[in-house]
């Protein structure tokens, strides 16, 4: 393992600290901190594969407002993303493998962590965006609902297929055609996330979770139960639970899922609704039980061997955060070159090691080995076929369906 300064945050507590800014509102409380070489080019036979991948060759589908590409004379790229989510070294002033990825193409990469919360980001790009300007960058890093967003409104461009061999390739099965970009024509992951059940060992004392069910109807873990505050992963969990698919449920199914939660808040099984300060209440054992996101999971089971998980039968939620291309952006062929270049095994790797999110990259597995054994064989980082088998994604909704679905779910709450 890696040593880090004393007052430097480490990648556990980092990564800790962004995903209540994922769900587009505020979390009611933020989590507490945990604690204080280049890959190959790509054969012309992994091109030749890539209808085989099943993703189609871009240029079927009409993407946003392209600008002049200045790449070929402007050697560098404007890329925008959530803090402490790439890999550093241990002066905390370099990423590897972006100094990696300048060193072999001669394009200088402006990095920037000036996405903190996808509302807010929204707000900030909008009028330039509504007005067909040039936001001054060319990769912005959004969740999946507000990546669907942008996409819709037509703002973000096409990708070209030739300039992004390795991802085209590369790109797990799990994550190749969500219903907001079928084919990934206009984005790719970043990293994923994983939505699964979560327990202190030592707080349930033999009681048995394997299920959502489990955790809401024993009377032994009434005040003791922890759900999230983001809709999609709660209500998405709790559809699952109840037979239902997240990727076709309708408004019916939706309202029986959210009936089902009130009854579990009437009876007091529920202690709070949560951001990512679930954390601390866990590993307390204030929680015996929760809903939580698999990146934490990962960094809690290092400190505390009582933290466990479990993947239900009914399956688990899987959502993105995803690289884009706004319109007018001056650099899209640098662009497509960076997005790229993280689809390759070792840059991948490297990554993963750092943050410990659900790695998009199949076949990483073994570059992961080289760097950490453990991270390698994880499924919360590297899911199998059996886990990834199990993922299911929160389907897309129009406007009028957030905005009707978000006031119930605030209800239930009491947000």
């Amino acid at each position: 393992m890696e040593q880090y300064e004393p007052g430097r945050l480490s990648p556990a507590q980092l990564a800790a600290t962004r995903r209540s800014f994922r769900t587009g509102r505020a979390a009611l409380t933020r989590r507490s901190l945990l604690r204080a070489s280049t890959g190959a080019a790509l054969t012309v036979g992994g091109l030749g594969a890539l209808s085989a991948c099943g993703i189609p060759a871009a240029g079927k589908s009409t993407g946003g407002i392209s600008a002049e590409d200045h790449s070929a004379t402007e050697k560098e790229v404007d890329f925008s993303n959530w803090p402490e989510y790439i890999d550093i070294d241990d002066s905390g002033k370099h990423h590897p493998t972006l100094d990696t990825f300048t060193q072999r193409t001669g394009i200088k990469v402006n990095y920037t962590e000036d996405i903190n919360d996808n509302n807010e980001f929204f707000g900030k790009i909008k009028p330039q965006l509504a007005a067909g300007q040039d936001t001054g960058r060319d990769i912005i890093v959004l969740t999946d609902w507000l990546a669907a967003r942008l996409i819709r409104l037509g703002w973000v461009q096409k990708l070209d297929a030739a300039n992004l061999p390795h991802a085209y390739a590369n790109l797990s099965e799990q994550f190749r055609s969500p219903d907001w970009d079928p084919g990934r024509a206009y984005s790719y992951p970043w990293q994923g996330i994983s939505t699964v059940l979560a327990y202190n060992k030592k707080a349930l004392d033999g009681i048995e979770v394997k299920s959502l069910s489990d955790m809401l109807d024993n009377s032994k873990l009434a005040g003791r139960i922890g759900l999230l505050t983001e809709m999609r992963d709660t209500m998405g969990m709790t559809l699952l639970d109840m037979g239902k698919d997240p990727a076709t449920f309708t408004t019916d199914d939706y309202d029986a899922a959210t009936a089902r939660l009130q009854k579990a808040v009437d009876k007091g099984q529920i202690r709070r609704f949560t951001g990512n300060d679930y954390t601390s209440d866990l590993t307390k054992g204030d929680l015996a039980a929760c809903i939580a996101w698999a990146g934490d999971i990962v960094q809690l089971q290092a400190d505390n061997p009582d933290i466990e998980y479990v993947i239900p039968h009914s399956g688990y939620l899987t959502s993105t955060d995803n690289m884009l291309i706004p319109n007018k952006a001056r650099h899209k062929t640098n662009a497509e070159k960076l997005m790229d270049y993280y689809y390759e095994l070792k840059p991948a790797a490297q990554l993963a090691a750092y943050i410990n999110y659900v790695c998009p990259v199949e076949g990483v597995k073994d570059e992961l080995a080289k760097i950490d054994k453990s991270a390698a064989d994880n499924p919360l980082i590297i899911p199998d076929q059996a886990m990834a088998a199990q993922s299911h994604a929160f389907r897309s909704l129009s406007e009028k369906e957030d905005s009707a679905y978000e006031e119930k779910f605030a209800k239930l709450t009491g947000a």
